[in-house]
């Protein structure tokens, strides 16, 4: 009976257009104080003890490496490699477009800071070249997305901590699906850019390549630090990401020249207001996980499905359906505080890795980043564009299909995110 209280105060308080993290925090405060001998107290007490954990420490740090290295000219950097690397082929800009969101989204971690980095040198950039609109909007809304896949992940460490598992072994999970689901979103773009005429050009010349390669290396470097460090068992993910803050600082300010001292304020400023967004979602959304878990809600859900012997693809695919529709609706950190609490158990139960489930999560979070009617990449390619919202949704389109389809494989090939930390980890 309280579940049904928990869950009619929380829709009702979204309907009349409360923010996720209060419908949130809101919903499950009521319900604790007015159904359960909980206090007041205990409740606020509960809610900054559902933060206090070292893992999400890194969150602030590497929201602050990529604001600050997306502040600068290592975006630029970065694009101008991948322009030499692939430039020449056909679709070479829009492709370009991919790789370099591919590097960023490494280096940043965040899939909106990748879209307004990348897409805002590279949307006038290829319409210029002549290639239709679609093309400029397309790729840089969906290959923007790839920020939230490919290590360091935020979206990963809220993960991690929800289910107790290493957000080690989840980074190196994420790399190989990345590439995978990026090497798709290129080979759409090459073939359709050949049926369009675009042709090969002339590459450019070696020396300009390994001249590029030198500008974007300390940039670049980001991600050597990270999965290195980790990889290599020098750095926890935190230690990390508090390097990774220390090196883009470095990067920045000493070696592009292009952050002032006057800048890191506002930088510094901006980081903690999306971190104090993002932690205080977490920790309603903890909260609210946390009365799920009193009422033994998992557990009922657990044992239903058991009993209607639903088979393994049949709950992958059921979990595909539920977490496209929420992640169209919801942050990211929010579905995944609510939703793993519940479909972990029976995830396990039916004999799916606890790691393998976080990255069939992850790339679901990325499809809802550009899915109606609230997709966040949707909104910011809309800001650097200025088209709107549905012709966004409409240009995306052949690019989130092909998402769709590099969702299925990691779904229902686990080798592709289990190969790695398998074999690193053993």
């Amino acid at each position: 009976m309280h579940t049904y209280i928990l869950f009619g105060l929380f829709f009702t308080l979204m309907l009349i257009g409360m923010p996720i993290a209060i419908a949130l925090g809101g919903s499950t405060f009521l319900t604790l104080v007015l159904f359960t001998h909980i206090s007041p107290i205990e409740v606020s007490s509960m809610l900054f003890e559902k933060i206090d954990a070292y893992s999400l420490m890194a969150i602030p740090m590497f929201i602050l490496a990529g604001n600050l290295l997306s502040k600068g000219s290592a975006s630029r950097r970065i694009i101008d490699f991948a322009k030499s690397a692939i430039g020449h082929l056909p679709g070479g800009l829009p492709i370009s477009a991919i790789f370099a969101s591919i590097i960023f989204a490494a280096v940043s971690g965040s899939s909106p800071a990748t879209v307004v980095a990348i897409g805002s040198i590279m949307f006038g950039a290829i319409q210029e070249a002549g290639y239709p609109k679609r093309y400029a909007v397309g790729t840089v809304a969906t290959s923007g997305s790839l920020g939230i896949l490919i290590p360091p992940s935020i979206v990963m460490i809220v993960y991690g901590v929800t289910a107790e598992v290493s957000i080690g072994k989840l980074f190196m999970a994420g790399v190989i699906p990345g590439f995978i689901l990026g090497g798709m979103l290129i080979a759409v773009t090459y073939i359709g850019a050949k049926r369009l005429g675009f042709k090969k050009t002339e590459p450019a010349p070696f020396r300009e390549r390994m001249m590029k390669l030198k500008d974007a290396s300390w940039a670049l470097m980001t991600i050597v630090i990270v999965i290195g460090g980790i990889y290599g068992g020098i750095f926890t993910p935190t230690e990390a990401a508090a390097v990774a803050a220390v090196w883009a600082f470095f990067v920045s300010w000493i070696i592009y020249k292009d952050v002032k001292l006057k800048d890191f304020y506002p930088v510094i400023l901006e980081s903690a207001k999306t971190s104090a967004m993002i932690m205080f979602v977490i920790a309603n959304a903890m909260l609210f996980a946390h009365f799920l878990a009193l009422e033994n809600v998992p557990q009922q859900i657990t044992q239903a499905l058991i009993n209607a012997h639903v088979g393994k693809i049949v709950f992958l695919l059921l979990i595909n359906i539920l977490l496209i529709i929420a992640g169209s609706f919801m942050e990211p950190s929010a579905i995944i505080m609510i939703l793993v609490p519940l479909l972990l158990p029976v995830a396990t139960a039916l004999g799916v890795n606890p790691i393998h489930l976080g990255i069939i999560i992850t790339v679901n979070m990325e499809i809802g980043m550009v899915s109606p009617p609230v997709g966040l990449n949707l909104f910011v390619t809309s800001g650097i564009t200025g088209f709107n919202i549905k012709d966004v949704v409409v240009y995306t389109l052949p690019w989130t299909l092909t998402l769709l389809a590099g969702l299925l494989l990691v779904t229902y090939v686990p080798i592709v995110s289990l190969w790695l930390p398998n074999m690193m980890y053993g």
